[in-house]
């Protein structure tokens, strides 16, 4: 075994074309840190729907430029037996460390298959990417991120010709097309002959983005900015400048892109400790409201005042308060989210009189609703401009919010008291995660093993009217490891994260609220319901 995996590095070693992770190879290799080899070479990062994502270093199971050239040649060969011999391939990227190496490895690659490439012209949201596809008339899209992963991260994510992510079968068949290169020497990676594109891709992108809002709408809401050490700064200052809005005030310790996140854990608003700097920036300048973008800017968060202090709004109410304000403005077309958001869309949606869709977890699923008008998920991505970007855009969302507030700004009215009518409408929907961070992959997969052996009856005390395992698919759904518990009242479902080692839970309660007098009360039974649900859950799942 010692020998092989010394065999094994000293082969990847010699194939590596970055000098970086040779020498970090080389060390491993010479210290015979056969515990570290045996992490970097016990298999390969799986390219999957996400695409890749993983941490730097050398070896397979890091992400690298080995790695990338690897999986931009495996694209290749598979859009050349897709009939696209002589396709146009956008690639995008972030700040990330390597993000620009990966991005021109990429180009190389395309262009020695034979394939047309065109690199964005700097670090830019990821959405710009998701939008050049359509524009440019692509065959393919790559994004060099890892959207809001920790710093030692990158990812590479891949979008086909309609301008949505990849989904099964074309993961599957790319992956193969990886498995099958030999060799990089195999693989021809010519100097130049891509092309570099300007701001008029840019341009383009901005131009649409004044079309998600209604012509002569109030524009006067004030806002505080960050862009989490990420690349949305510029493009979303572009955007609101277009639009007429006041300039935003910048989260100055945030602003410039900085791979190295060095004010956050995790640069994702959702996490704990995130938005500390812009609630302090928030209260000295006393905005209407405070928006974040994650560091490739296709999530938007969104923070309201309430009561004396600023609170994050969570996606679910993000994403209601987007579909009434689109409502109001006559929006047409069908209203789509993913399972594990709030059932809240489906009753503004059916109110409407429109039509609505759930799909599978993530944006590759949400973009492909036939007739497509509005999409979210949860975990603050918002498509608003379907037409434009088929995928969650952090720039377009913010617009959006920002349009709703203004408009009851002049009515002396807040997002709060629209959520407030949404409920006493709809029901109060509040929603709820219980999320499990592992060390040990085989803990989430225990965990499902129990709950699938032994379902709850019920939990909070309401009974479990029905118990679907979702790897068996449904009518609607196609199949993916996931449990769904309808309750009295409550819904939960289970499912491991598909980008971190992460068990994921996600809950809602509904609550029948007959006056706005009901609120407190009703707001205080689904705190309790919530807390009883994911005590439950925890012990029936044993985690």
């Amino acid at each position: 075994m010692h020998d092989d995996l010394i065999a094994r590095a000293e082969a990847w070693l010699a194939e590596d074309p970055d000098q970086e992770t040779r020498d970090e190879l080389a060390k491993l290799i010479e210290a015979g840190d056969t515990t570290e080899l045996a992490a970097r070479f016990g298999g390969t990062l799986q390219f999957g729907t996400a695409g890749l994502r993983g941490e730097l270093g050398a070896g397979p199971m890091r992400m690298n430029r080995s790695v990338v050239i690897r999986a931009a040649a495996g694209l290749a060969a598979y859009l050349k037996k897709q009939g696209h011999t002589d396709g146009l391939v956008v690639i995008g990227y972030d700040a990330r460390h390597k993000s620009a190496d990966f991005a021109r490895d990429t180009a190389a690659v395309m262009t020695g298959a034979g394939l047309r490439a065109a690199v964005l012209p700097r670090p830019l949201p990821t959405p710009v990417l998701a939008f050049a596809i359509r524009h440019l008339g692509a065959v393919a899209g790559v994004e060099v991120t890892a959207s809001h992963n920790p710093p030692r991260d990158n990812g590479y994510k891949v979008y086909l010709g309609d301008g949505s992510q990849i989904v099964p079968p074309a993961d599957a068949e790319i992956a193969a097309e990886i498995d099958a290169i030999a060799s990089l020497h195999d693989v021809p990676r010519p100097d130049a002959g891509w092309e570099t594109l300007d701001d008029a891709v840019l341009d383009a992108y901005l131009a649409r983005t004044d079309a998600v809002l209604a012509a002569g709408s109030p524009r006067t809401a004030r806002t505080v900015y960050t862009a989490m050490h990420g690349v949305g700064r510029d493009v979303l200052l572009a955007a609101f400048a277009r639009a007429g809005f006041p300039e935003p005030v910048l989260v100055a310790e945030q602003a410039d892109p900085d791979p190295d996140f060095p004010t956050v854990a995790f640069p994702n608003p959702e996490e704990p400790g995130a938005m500390d700097l812009a609630f302090a920036q928030a209260r000295t300048t006393d905005p209407d409201l405070v928006i974040a973008n994650d560091p490739d800017a296709d999530r938007c968060a969104v923070a309201v005042k309430d009561g004396g202090d600023w609170r994050m709004l969570r996606g679910d109410e993000v994403g209601a308060l987007i579909a009434a304000h689109l409502v109001r403005r006559g929006a047409r077309g069908t209203f789509a989210e993913s399972i594990v958001s709030s059932s809240l869309l489906g009753r503004i949606a059916e109110k409407a009189g429109l039509p609505y869709e759930e799909t599978l977890t993530g944006f590759k699923w949400i973009a492909r609703v036939d007739g497509l008008r509005y999409g979210y998920e949860e975990a603050l991505g918002y498509c608003v401009d379907p037409e434009g970007v088929r995928d969650k855009d952090g720039i377009t969302a913010a617009l959006l919010i920002t349009e709703l507030a203004s408009v009851l700004k002049e009515e002396g009215r807040t997002l709060l008291d629209l959520l407030d009518d949404l409920a006493v409408e709809h029901g109060l929907h509040a929603t709820d995660q219980l999320s499990v961070r592992v060390q040990d992959l085989s803990l989430i997969a225990d965990a499902m093993r129990r709950l699938r052996e032994q379902p709850p009856t019920e939990l909070a005390g309401l009974p479990v009217v029905r118990a679907e395992d979702l790897t068996r698919g449904t009518e609607k759904l196609p199949p993916t490891d996931g449990l769904r518990y309808t309750l009295d009242g409550a819904r939960v479902i289970v499912r491991p994260s598909g980008t971190e080692p992460k068990l994921k839970c996600y809950l809602e309660v509904v609550v029948p609220v007959s006056a706005h007098a009901g609120l407190p009360a009703a707001r205080t039974r689904a705190t309790e319901l919530l807390t009883a649900v994911k005590r439950d859950l925890s012990a029936a799942a044993g985690i």
